[in-house]
């Protein structure tokens, strides 16, 4: 790690990097079971048939993302951040394996060694920013759903993934001039986030994603893995 005297931002991807679920979906069944039964898993089910069509047609995953937000039109924000803080509170107290280990310790460590934390995700700030809390992270780089009067339009802001991802990175290190990108971090498992992980002196491979790990390989930095 950089010398502690030194300033240095890390910023971790959150789903299947930080925690095994992709957190999206995970909620969108969490509070569609929960609210209407039989009828909340049939809906889940259909909505993820259309979410697997278009990925296998290509659709890009800022587009997936877009659809998927499309479903809490008319939800109220209120009523959508209890249901995800007693999600975050089911998952965490009731579920082995929530928080993928190596990437939490990694860091807590950081966070030890004076680091600022930044979580980076496609998920929306009432799943994001439990998670947060708990690994102390200064700063959030999210997808925001569209608010009007208390409730969510169904669109978004731009969405935190590929490209979005090294322009919400771009702006924080913009902020930060006291900090080095080169002794900066980065935590990511999927080839989507390589537009983040490619402005920071150190990368970090979370998983197995071959795509993600040869093409970090090329970078000038050595990838470290995990």
């Amino acid at each position: 790690m950089p010398d502690v005297d030194r300033s240095y931002l890390v910023f971790s991807d959150v789903d299947e990097t930080l925690i095994t679920v992709k957190s999206m979906f995970d909620f969108l069944h969490y509070q569609l079971v929960r609210r209407h039964g039989a009828a909340g898993e049939e809906e889940y089910e259909r909505i993820m048939s259309v979410v697997r069509r278009r990925a296998a047609d290509g659709v890009p995953r800022a587009d997936i993302n877009r659809f998927y937000y499309s479903h809490y039109t008319d939800e109220s924000v209120e009523t959508i951040t209890a249901l995800a803080n007693d999600w975050f509170a089911e998952r965490t107290t009731s579920t082995r394996g929530f928080y993928i280990d190596s990437t939490r310790r990694a860091l807590r460590e950081h966070r030890a060694a004076g680091a600022t934390l930044v979580l980076v995700s496609g998920s929306f700030p009432p799943l994001v920013e439990p998670l947060a809390r708990e690994v102390e992270a200064e700063a959030i780089l999210c997808t925001r759903p569209l608010i009007a009067d208390g409730r969510y339009t169904g669109e978004v802001d731009t969405p935190v993934i590929g490209e979005g991802k090294r322009t919400a990175v771009l702006r924080q290190l913009a902020a930060r001039p006291d900090v080095d990108p080169l002794d900066c971090y980065a935590y990511g498992d999927h080839v989507s986030d390589l537009p983040m992980l490619e402005l920071v002196g150190h990368p970090v491979a979370v998983g197995d994603d071959s795509e993600l790990r040869e093409r970090l390989a090329r970078l000038p930095e050595s990838v470290r893995t995990r």
